[in-house]
């Protein structure tokens, strides 16, 4: 059975990957600087953000250079004005050249993705409804975003094949329908949530009957979302998902519904624009 690892591991991970990819057999432009060389630094965010990434950025340079000394003036999930302080360091001149680029594009991608969950959870801050990612994430860093969308004031859905069902269309095509695909689904992992995607309200009465956890109602309107919030009458959770944009989110927010699913979460968020300066 695939075991989720612990968020500590998964930091290590990206790091060391990070790190071979960039350093490679050596920093050739740091090794002009000499061995002995001490500096200072700082890194500014250019815009407002919530900041995310801190322990990869820590890990970083604890690979790099574990003498290193990081003196953080943020933490997760704090939000930021342009130009405010985020982080001091100090140490080898060459150490905190090199881990410049590695630790900046963790900690600006992190930030982004935090930054843009916390403006979709401000949109519907008046409602009960939860926002969840999706798994259209940046490969090799699920668990990253995951985090950051956490840190945004968003919550995660599924983190991968392995943890929950979500069967959906072409799933049933290949099922055989909604009915047969929960009963397997029930019969080889009884202890799994499972939800089902439907388009129809035929298929949402199906979907309760059968027992589905969640529903996800695709492409349903906001007057058919309410519809479909009185049919269900507690009896499964309800997730909209479909052609949801800024304009409409509220709407579909304001529904009833229990979840909506934003791939935008991960997929659709910019870097923050940051800047590290060093002193030697």
């Amino acid at each position: 059975m695939l075991r989720l690892p612990t968020l500590q591991a998964v930091i290590q991970d990206n790091v060391t990957v990070a790190l071979n990819e960039d350093i490679g057999s050596g920093d050739i432009t740091a090794e002009l600087v000499p061995l002995e060389h001490q500096a200072k630094a700082r890194v500014i965010t250019r815009e407002a953000a919530v900041i995310c990434g801190v322990e990869w950025v820590n890990e970083v340079f604890r690979q790099v250079d574990p003498s290193v000394v990081l003196e953080w003036h943020v933490k997760d999930g704090d939000s930021v004005e342009a130009n405010h302080e985020l982080l001091r360091l100090s140490g080898s001149a060459r150490a905190l050249l090199t881990g410049e680029r590695s630790a900046l594009n963790f900690l600006q991608t992190l930030s982004g993705t935090a930054t843009v969950s916390a403006q979709y959870a401000a949109k519907v801050a008046s409602t009960q409804v939860k926002l969840l990612d999706t798994r259209k994430t940046l490969p090799g860093l699920r668990m990253a975003q995951k985090y950051a969308v956490s840190c945004g004031g968003c919550y995660n859905h599924r983190i991968g094949l392995f943890d929950a069902f979500l069967i959906k269309e072409n799933h049933l095509m290949a099922c055989g329908g909604i009915t047969p695909a929960i009963e397997t689904a029930r019969r080889n992992h009884p202890e799994k949530p499972i939800e089902v995607e439907v388009e129809t309200f035929e298929q949402l009465q199906e979907a309760l009957v059968a027992g589905a956890d969640i529903i996800m109602l695709d492409n349903f309107t906001p007057e058919q979302m309410k519809e479909a919030v009185k049919i269900t009458d507690g009896r499964a959770q309800l997730e909209a998902s479909g052609n949801i944009t800024d304009e409409t989110l509220l709407s579909y927010a304001s529904t009833g519904v229990d979840y909506i699913s934003i791939g935008a979460l991960t997929k659709h968020c910019r870097a923050i624009d940051l800047s590290m300066r060093i002193d030697l």
